[in-house]
């Protein structure tokens, strides 16, 4: 967690669903830069990592101890699940490999993708966190429904944010 992301939490008067929101945000338009890695796959691993550094943040902020390795079995569930969203990513990336024409096909639609998923989990996590739920009780399988609906929600405030020229900035 950022020194920023401590100070508000710490602070009292800001409730936590503020701050997970707040924190959600970040992470998604923060994986839109990654997405623009010009090498296949690669965009995948690291946006996988912010992914997994949200999941720690929205953890810390609902004082809920992380696993990384929960958090990434969580991940995978998540998108995996959704059998068109792990193919236009891999597909996506991979067409990468193409020089020039690959490369601006991924530049333009990969953080899309990266930052409505990115979006989405942090809305689920968020949504199962306030539950009472933990790492250890999540089921994919239960959240897929809303999960998709986070993932249009996620993809459009991502192509807003990346046309005021938001995107791959975040704020404080």
């Amino acid at each position: 967690m950022s020194a920023t992301e401590a100070a508000v939490v710490a602070n009292e008067a800001t409730p936590r669903s503020l701050v997970a929101d707040k924190v959600i945000r970040n992470y998604a338009l923060g994986s839109v830069v990654p997405s623009l890695i010009p090498v296949p796959m690669l965009d995948l691993v690291v946006v996988t990592g912010i992914q997994l550094k949200m999941l720690h943040s929205l953890a810390q902020t609902y004082d809920i101890p992380f696993k990384e390795e929960a958090g990434r079995s969580a991940v995978a569930a998540l998108l995996g699940g959704t059998a068109s969203l792990g193919t236009s990513r891999l597909v996506t990336s991979a067409v990468k490999a193409i020089p020039f024409i690959g490369q601006i096909t991924g530049a333009v639609t990969m953080p899309v993708i990266n930052g409505g998923a990115t979006y989405a989990i942090g809305k689920v996590f968020k949504q199962h966190f306030e539950s009472g739920g933990t790492f250890l009780t999540f089921d994919a399988a239960k959240v897929r429904a809303y999960f998709e609906e986070q993932l249009k929600e996620g993809k459009a405030v991502v192509a807003a944010a990346q046309a005021s020229g938001e995107a791959g900035k975040t704020k404080a």
